[in-house]
Order: C-alpha cells, then sequence, then structure tokens
C-alpha cells in the first residue's frame, strides 16, 4: 500500500512526504494565542492509517535500531497519553526514512534489512 500510495510519488524534501500523508501538526493561530490541535486532516487517509499502525510493528521486530531507541527513551515514563503522541512522531520520522531509503539508497541506522 505504501508503494503505490506514498513511494512511488516525486515528493521534493522530507516536509512534502509528511504533509502528503497527513502526518504533520494542525496549528491554531488567533491573535496572540498560538497551540497545536493535534494532527492535521489533510493528506491521504490511507497512508496516514498505515502509518499509525506501522511503527508498532515497527518497535517490535527493529529493537536495535535508532528509532527505536528514541522512541523508548521518549516513553520511559510509562505514560499511556504520552506513548500515542510519540507513535505518530516516530510514524512520520519512520516515513521518512523509508522515502530516504527508496529515493536515496540510505538505509536507517540500526535497521536491519533482509533480501527479498
Amino acid at each position: 500500500m505504501l508503494v503505490h500510495e506514498m513511494l512511488s510519488r516525486q515528493l521534493r524534501d522530507r516536509r512534502a512526504v509528511a504533509r502528503y500523508a497527513g502526518l504533520t501538526d494542525s496549528p491554531d493561530e488567533s491573535g496572540q494565542r498560538r497551540r497545536e490541535k493535534g494532527l492535521a486532516r489533510a493528506g491521504n487517509a490511507r497512508v496516514r492509517r498505515g502509518m499509525i499502525k506501522l511503527p508498532w510493528r515497527f518497535l517490535r521486530f527493529q529493537k536495535d535500531s535508532d528509532l527505536a531507541r528514541w522512541f523508548q527513551a521518549r516513553t520511559s515514563d510509562g505514560r499511556k497519553t504520552r506513548r500515542k503522541t510519540m507513535i505518530v512522531a516516530l510514524a512520520r520520522k519512520l516515513l521518512i526514512a523509508l522515502w530516504l531509503f527508496v529515493t536515496a539508497g540510505e538505509v536507517p541506522q540500526g535497521v536491519i534489512v533482509r533480501a527479498a
């Protein structure tokens, strides 16, 4: 699904990748106040739903990767709300890492890639 919906497109940079998937924040700026309202509804809904599920599998099978260590370091306090927020951040980082792997051939640090 990711290849057909996302990785086969010509996107110019990592921000465009995250924006297309809908994994960016939705700012609410009104006068002096500025706050975040969560995920934007813009973007490809199929990719967004798939990318929210993929990091949980990634954490299970790629425990020694830098991305998994990054997630574990930020969620070590055990709060569930913190884990939900950080899984979306990990989804964004993982999608960008996959995009870099497909376009530039850069394998993410610590990720074990098996031949197909």
